[in-house]
């Protein structure tokens, strides 16, 4: 369950994602000039320290990317390559966002849902009037009970539309350019939003 604050961030989420998606190598050719959010869906983390949330954006020229950050109190030592900004929230103070991709949280969030066949995490709203519709889902193709694999320290490289993330005898291949055509072996986390009904990659895993 993701606990949902009422409050102003400054930047906003949109802001920090349009200054910071345009510079990804990542991109490849998609025209990110402008970004516009269709979506976004949460992990849980069970600790109850890092906020996880992924925003899928539809770029200039239509594309679809996909984009995981988490929302830290302090900063991960030794991830200075994943830091994006820091962000203040009017009700947590000053927050830390990172790259998802290089925050072990987050992999090991991602890897649980997909093996385990797990979903988005249910929203909590510290303020009732600010409850919404969900409309952005993912479905891991695992199965409950499951069990993780050894999730060991991660790194993380360059992959077409993605970044692969190695973590012990688990890798992990994250889309970032979203095709809706795209298929993987292995195990998978699929997803719909509003434009979206036929569930897309979003990314696969594999266990050496």
């Amino acid at each position: 369950m993701a606990l949902i604050y009422s409050a102003q961030l400054n930047p906003s989420k949109i802001e920090l994602l349009r200054a910071w998606v345009p510079e990804q190598s990542w991109l490849g050719s998609t025209d990110a000039s402008s970004l516009e959010p269709i979506g976004a869906y949460r992990f849980d983390d069970p600790a109850g320290e890092v906020g996880i949330e992924t925003h899928l954006l539809r770029a200039a020229d239509g594309t679809v990317l996909q984009v995981p950050l988490t929302y830290r109190a302090a900063p991960i030592v030794g991830a200075e390559a994943f830091l994006i900004r820091t962000m203040d929230h009017s009700v947590l103070g000053e927050r830390w966002v990172y790259d998802a991709c290089g925050d072990p949280v987050y992999v090991r969030a991602l890897a649980t849902t997909i093996i385990t066949g797990g979903s988005e995490a249910t929203l909590e709203f510290a303020n009732p009037d600010d409850a919404r519709e969900v409309t952005t889902h993912v479905f891991g193709s695992g199965a409950v009970g499951s069990v993780l694999p050894e999730i060991g320290a991660a790194t993380c490289s360059p992959a077409a539309g993605g970044t692969k993330i190695s973590a012990g005898t688990t890798e992990l291949t994250v889309v970032r350019v979203v095709d809706p055509e795209r298929t993987s072996g292995g195990f998978t986390l699929t997803g719909t939003w509003p434009d979206q009904t036929d569930p897309a990659l979003l990314a696969s895993m594999r266990i050496a």
